[in-house]
């Protein structure tokens, strides 16, 4: 694109841009003659993909704004109509980002346009209460305005069907051919009015769901100290623990409002370093039996526990072991149904469900996928992602989550136990999966392409001394799987080892699964395995590293 082109093309996007906030910051480069900066944002469009679109707030269209909002959602009614939904029932939720609210208001005004009918939810939500909407209020489709536990600058949109599923392809590559048909914002019908702005019902439907995931009569003691992480869940969680009979969470005060900052953290992620500390500073102040942490949509649950070898005496959980002890809880429960992960997830729950004799299946990454499983009675992923409710809620819900958890924890609580005891229990029975993971952030993408090509080109033989005795890539797919970015190698010698390596669908990042299983025959063994285990993952990292260049 030549000079003259890009400012061409900055001023028509300038002219129809609708915000006056992106409007004066487009106006500025261009005064300014930033062409760097320009062609920055003009070098495309941000892509509509299974996971919507998500971006950097800003003017023009590689960054999230209103124009790019408003032809989002233009192609999505035009595709909706397309399907034979004209009428039909759009409902859109939104956070507490900056500029989500207009962003939500934007498309319910797209949809008036288009001849569906839209409902706004009353103020900013968890993502769970949208995704229950959708199927509660038989609507046809549903979107989120939310960047989830992405940087603060960040904003995005998430689309699900009436399914209460979100989008997988072919629908993703449909929608983002409708919205790439829009040639000019003057073409998209936006009625000042026509919408409905929904009351409590919905969520109070929402939360009078809840009760389901608990047994009648069963304990509700554990002690928990709760952090929103400056997002949406408190209202919401505090709300459910109070009907479920929990002591009311003790809460980490600065970080339990909306705030579009972030301001006590570098990233609004609990699995981020130090993202967790200001709950453990809580916790040793009110010696809780847990910690529970959501991410700032409060589709995902973070949990920690007491543990005197860690600096600090608090220990976040990993995913993989969270998702196992709600599956332990689920088949004591009675649970019937498939249990289902993806393919990043530990291979326990495979485990368990094989012991249980419940069924079991493997997923692509995504809630998307899990979601979608006949018969799906329990899904989980390893980002701390749980779907305990899958007749309520079709993906992950970091409030039902929580509520199950502490129920197992009060379970445990009332037999003298705890959670870890619990984890131990599942080592001995199964073996000890350790699962760790080697995530690379980049500023210049290239860096994970290059990574991707090395792996292809030259597959590395062995990791930590373990044979790699199969390498797939599966952008061929599998028997099972349906084509996706991603290389899986599996390892034996004295362990058995499993490592995928994909890019991140969200992030600038390149990710590397990592899981080792080491047979334990009794109790006294689980020190010195998961000591091994360490090594073993240590070693596995430091080669992978090596073999894609990084």
């Amino acid at each position: 694109m030549t000079q003259d082109d890009l400012l061409a093309r900055a001023q028509a996007w300038l002219a129809e841009d609708p915000d006056q906030e992106t409007r004066e910051e487009l106006a500025k480069l261009i005064d300014a003659g930033a062409t760097d900066e320009l062609a920055a944002r003009f070098a495309g469009t941000l892509q509509f993909g299974t996971a919507g679109l998500r971006g950097e707030i800003g003017a023009g269209p590689m960054r999230m704004n209103r124009s790019v909002v408003i032809r989002a959602a233009a192609g999505l009614a035009a595709y909706l109509r397309a399907k034979g939904q004209e009428g039909g029932l759009v409902v859109i939720g939104y956070d507490a980002r900056y500029k989500s609210a207009d962003f939500a208001r934007d498309t319910a005004a797209v949809m008036t346009g288009a001849g569906l009918r839209a409902a706004l939810l009353p103020r900013p939500l968890p993502t769970p209460v949208l995704a229950y909407a959708i199927r509660h209020l038989g609507a046809v489709a549903g979107v989120e305005v939310t960047a989830s536990h992405n940087p603060p600058r960040d904003n995005g949109y998430k689309v699900y069907l009436g399914d209460g599923s979100q989008i997988v392809p072919p629908a993703d590559a449909e929608i983002a051919a409708e919205i790439d048909a829009i040639r000019s914002l003057h073409d998209v019908p936006r009625p000042e009015a026509g919408w409905e702005t929904l009351g409590d019902e919905v969520l109070n439907a929402y939360l009078e769901r809840t009760d389901a995931v608990l047994t009648s009569g069963s304990p509700r003691t554990a002690r928990t100290v709760y952090t929103a992480m400056h997002g949406v869940g408190k209202d919401v969680l505090t709300a459910a623990f109070a009907r479920a009979g929990f002591p009311p969470p003790a809460l980490v005060a600065v970080q339990a409002e909306p705030d579009p900052a972030f301001p006590t953290v570098a990233f609004p992620n609990p699995e981020e370093p130090g993202a967790m500390d200001l709950a453990f500073e809580a916790a040793r102040a009110v010696d809780p039996d847990l910690v529970i942490a959501n991410d700032p949509d409060a589709d995902r649950c973070a949990v920690a526990v007491p543990d005197a070898s860690v600096v600090g005496g608090w220990r976040m959980l990993r995913g993989d072991e969270v998702g196992a002890l709600l599956a332990a809880h689920l088949v004591h429960k009675g649970a019937t149904g498939v249990f289902a992960e993806s393919i990043v997830s530990s291979s326990l729950l495979g485990r368990i469900a094989e012991a249980a004799g419940v069924g079991y299946e493997e997923t692509l990454t995504g809630f998307k996928w899990i979601a979608r499983v006949e018969g799906l009675r329990y899904g989980y992923e390893e980002a701390l992602g749980y779907c305990v409710d899958p007749e309520g809620v079709r993906d992950k819900d970091g409030i039902t989550a929580a509520l199950l958890v502490t129920e197992l924890a009060s379970v445990l609580k009332e037999q003298g136990r705890t959670l870890t005891d619990l984890l131990d229990d599942l080592a001995v029975a199964h073996g000890l999966h350790a699962t760790d993971q080697l995530s690379v952030r980049v500023e210049d993408l290239s860096i994970i392409a290059n990574a991707m090509t090395a792996l292809r080109e030259r597959p590395p033989v062995s990791l930590a001394g373990l044979t790699v005795v199969s390498a797939e890539d599966l952008t061929k797919g599998t028997e099972s799987l349906p084509p996706t970015d991603g290389l899986r190698y599996h390892l034996e010698g004295d362990y058995k080892a499993r490592v995928i390596v994909r890019p991140s669908g969200t992030e600038p990042k390149l990710k590397c699964y990592l899981e080792v299983v080491v047979p334990v025959a009794a109790s006294v063994d689980l020190a010195p395995a998961r000591a091994t285990a360490n090594e073993v993952l240590v070693a596995i990292k430091r080669d992978l590293s090596a073999a894609a260049g990084l």
